[in-house]
């Protein structure tokens, strides 16, 4: 049956989940701020090519922190509005509780959660699972930025290009505007199984017109000039 757990015990049970994954490994914090500790249990695997899904709903990481997680090839990060759940999960073992990421191992704050054996209570981690399942089927996948953010002058020009939305150069489907990442998640996926920089794709990344674009050059060269001063890009077609 499902084990009540103090402060110690959460911490104990959330190592001992991040350490037994393998196959895979969902964390939900609100915060994206990663504790020491769980950096060296998720590099761990990592190296093993554990796949790995971190959800959350305001990061407070700084540029060291962004730079690391970036090296992960194996852990993907969505973000879920108004997130505020903390549950951890692996492929047997599911924790439910109070204590965000950046927490752990932080014995002087009072922490609660429960935790359910898949072998025990089948239903019951079937049904968090189901619920974790459905915060990644809601939430944006994104790839952290390590960009410095760079000050541009407060005029409707830059402001206008540099709030609105971007467009797959695939299926047309909205989403950040960013050159670097033209494709949605869905599409991306798809993409990095051949990793070809030239394949052609349909669409303007930027004004979703129908042109050739692909990831080297994913905007028309018209769009590209617009926004040239305020987006990071590679080199545009014509």
């Amino acid at each position: 049956m499902a084990e009540f757990l103090d402060t110690t015990g959460v911490s104990f049970h959330l190592e001992r989940i991040i350490k037994k994954a393998s196959d895979r490994l969902i964390l939900i914090s609100p915060f994206l701020k990663i504790n020491k500790r769980i950096k060296e249990l998720l590099e761990d695997k990592n190296r093993l090519k554990i796949d790995t899904r971190l959800i959350y709903g305001k990061s407070e990481l700084q540029p060291d922190e962004t730079d690391w997680l970036n090296s992960m090839n194996y852990i993907r990060t969505s973000y879920c509005d108004n997130l505020h759940a903390k549950c951890y999960i692996n492929e047997d073992e599911a924790l439910i509780t109070s204590m965000n990421l950046y927490e752990f191992s932080q014995q002087n704050n009072n922490e609660m959660g429960i935790i359910v054996s898949r072998e025990n209570e089948p239903d019951l981690y079937n049904s968090i699972y189901d619920e974790t399942k459905r915060l990644i089927r809601i939430s944006d996948e994104v790839r952290i930025s390590v960009k410095k953010v760079t000050k541009y002058p407060n005029n409707k020009k830059y402001k206008n290009t540099l709030e609105k939305n971007g467009f797959c150069i695939r299926c047309k489907t909205k989403i950040s505007l960013d050159l670097l990442h033209p494709l949605c998640a869905k599409c991306y996926n798809s993409w990095k199984k051949y990793k070809d920089p030239d394949y052609q794709e349909k669409y303007c990344h930027i004004c979703g017109e129908t042109m050739k674009t692909n990831m080297k050059k994913p905007a028309c060269y018209s769009c590209y000039k617009k926004n040239i001063k305020t987006l990071s890009s590679p080199v545009p077609t014509r």
